[in-house]
């Protein structure tokens, strides 16, 4: 060591001298105490606990999320090992399989709470007191309902009840149908904590829960004809959605851009349509979202959106026979033939395009099966593409429709009813409720003339002011909220075509996702919230800038504040669910979803002290902002 500067040598020399426990194994020089519901860090004393420990018993609503409609629980916990966790199960035979696989869930997203988790288990080794040893959390599930799909109407609310007396915790769930008992589940598991000094879990001791959402719709909206995302990555989204209490994932699977979805008729679908051959969702992987979302109480909406926003796939018609079943396909300068590139349109002159969608929608109604709700997409049909079509406008001529707006208006709604009976007729003669985007068929006047409000359900991306949604929910048109200036969550990017930001921008942060209110904007529009009629809401990730590489970060934490606006419906804005939103966040990393971080880790340590001065009330003052790396405007 002769080279070693003297300083460095007796740097090592006094390290060597440390205890080998030092730093990793020492415990912490800090502690916290609940203080009104807040967690404060401090000195470790015999009074203070571990940050999971206060975070879990300290706060009214522990850290559960989205909030449950109502929560009373002690502020002691129960330390006990996951393998120690047994089932009771009464329920009826078309729904104890999948809740069976429900606990299976619970259980690993208990492993998961251990920091070194991995490969499915994790490494718990102890030592432990005999008492964590031989204590036991015990499942008593009951569900009375042998309803196993989700609807509009699902009873989706559960009780859950949390005794333990002497080594024995008891967890029992009542629940009229399988989603409200996954929902318990769910919550039980957020109730549940690791603590770091006796490598065990820990569980609040005493808690009853009676919980139910505020909307039946709540969903996450992803496009997957922009860019491929892989199965997996969908799976991941699902699993990120239960742990949220989401249930409806809403599948853009296909666009102009191309056609990922394999049809066992209509094989050229895919092999004119995909980016390449590892770009498909084969059927069964179809088939298996289905059934995974639905273990998670998510059902998997397919959206065939028609008669715009088709293009790519549907090229092959003329060479079969078939002639051009769509138009515009990649025509220039698209800026005057669709709202982006690439453009395409369904040829509306053409009878065997029907023969073509009644073929898909036969194929689509049985690889999502049973299904209770249908989308049609049905917006952004660009008028100048079918006026400037030969065929189109010589059959429009030919049978005297005329050629001004409302002709191909009143085409274009001819094309939806015929899409309407022909998606009825793929499911058996069925009719389930369409969803269809605001568009030009439901502007000021237009909405009643051209379509159903029995039949159809409106959702709503325009802004959350606009005048549209009330004249909707005056004719009683049943709605869904994706109002781009919150639940857009692709804005706030550069621009991919020309330069600038992108269309929708700004970025809309989770505080701006949380404190969207559709019945607060039904009330401001007509006076009335019109509970009956508003359904639920969904934020949309469009995907032209987004791919799997970022999928985790852009809908999570905001799709977590989403749905505690969608569950719970607060009456108060983001600030008072900031501390468990944050808890949320670490939560969802730790059962493999890559959400965003939203702050430094020192505010999670640091209950309410992150705040701007004036803002945030409840806070003590910041003082001066000078060095605090804080700045205000």
């Amino acid at each position: 060591m002769a080279s070693v500067p003297v300083a460095i040598r007796v740097v090592v020399a006094m390290l060597a001298l440390l205890p080998s426990a030092f730093p990793q194994e020492a415990p912490p020089p800090w502690g916290w105490a609940c203080d009104e519901g807040v967690c404060v860090k401090g000195a470790a004393t015999d009074a203070t606990t571990s940050l999971n420990q206060c975070k879990l018993t300290c706060a009214p609503e522990s850290v559960v999320w989205p909030r449950p409609a109502s929560i009373l629980h002690s502020s002691e916990v129960s330390f006990f090992l996951p393998t120690n966790v047994t089932r009771r199960v009464s329920c009826q035979d078309a729904v104890c399989p999948l809740l069976d696989q429900a606990i299976d869930l619970f259980l690993d997203n208990l492993q998961r709470y251990h920091p070194d988790y991995a490969g499915g288990s994790a490494p718990w080794e102890g030592p432990w007191d005999a008492s964590v040893v031989s204590h036991t959390l015990d499942l008593d599930v009951a569900i009375w309902n042998a309803d196993d799909r989700l609807h509009l109407d699902t009873d989706e609310s559960y009780q859950l009840f949390v005794t333990t007396i002497a080594d024995k915790t008891n967890a029992q769930i009542v629940a009229a149908t399988y989603f409200g008992a996954r929902h318990a589940l769910e919550t039980l598991s957020q109730m549940v904590e690791y603590e770091e000094g006796v490598d065990a879990l820990m569980v609040l001791s005493t808690a009853t829960v009676e919980d139910a959402p505020t909307f039946p719709y709540r969903g996450i909206l992803l496009d997957t004809s922009r860019n491929f995302f892989s199965v997996k990555s969908i799976e991941r989204t699902l699993d990120a959605m239960a742990a949220n209490k989401l249930n409806t994932f809403h599948w853009h699977i296909t666009d102009s851009h191309s056609f990922p979805m394999q049809l066992e008729t209509l094989p050229n679908m895919a092999y004119y349509g995909t980016y390449g051959s590892r770009h498909i969702y084969s059927t069964a992987e179809i088939r298996n979202l289905v059934e995974y979302g639905r273990i998670r109480g998510i059902r998997v909406l397919p959206e065939f959106d028609a008669p715009a926003h088709v293009g790519n796939g549907w090229q092959w018609g003329e060479e079969q026979g078939l002639g051009k079943l769509a138009v515009c396909v990649n025509r220039e300068p698209w800026q005057s033939y669709c709202v982006e590139p690439p453009c395409g349109q369904l040829n509306l002159a053409n009878p065997n395009m029907y023969d073509v969608l009644g073929q898909i929608y036969n194929e689509m109604v049985e690889l999502f099966s049973p299904i209770d709700l249908f989308h049609y997409g049905g917006d952004e049909v660009n008028l100048n593409c079918w006026n400037t079509t030969d065929e189109i406008t010589s059959w429009m001529d030919e049978n005297n429709f005329g050629r001004d707006a409302d002709a191909y208006y009143n085409q274009w709604s001819v094309f939806q009813e015929k899409s309407r009976q022909l998606l009825t007729a793929a499911n058996g003669g069925n009719e389930v409720p369409g969803i269809l985007w605001t568009s030009h068929l439901t502007e000021e006047g237009r909405a009643d003339q051209y379509l159903d409000p029995t039949k159809y359900i409106i959702q709503i991306w325009t802004t959350g002011t606009d005048k549209l949604i009330g004249e909707l929910l005056e004719k009683n048109f049943r709605v869904i909220f994706s109002n781009y200036d919150h639940w857009y969550l692709d804005c706030g990017f550069g621009a991919w075509v020309g330069e600038g930001n992108n269309w929708c921008s700004p970025y809309k942060g989770w505080q701006a996702v949380y404190d969207n209110s559709p019945l607060d904007i039904a009330t401001d529009l007509t006076g009335s919230a019109h509970e009956d009629l508003i359904l639920g809401g969904e934020a949309a990730l469009w995907t032209e800038q987004a791919d799997e590489m970022v999928l985790d970060a852009r809908l999570w934490p905001r799709g977590a504040a989403l749905a505690e606006r969608l569950w719970t419906n607060p009456s108060h804005n983001w600030e008072p669910a900031e501390t468990r939103l944050i808890h949320q966040r670490q939560r969802l990393v730790a059962r493999g979803i890559e959400a965003d971080r939203i702050q430094p880790q020192w505010c999670h340590q640091n209950e309410g002290l992150c705040y701007l001065k004036g803002v945030h009330q409840g806070c003590q003052a910041m003082g001066d902002a000078e060095g605090s790396g804080v700045t205000e405007a």
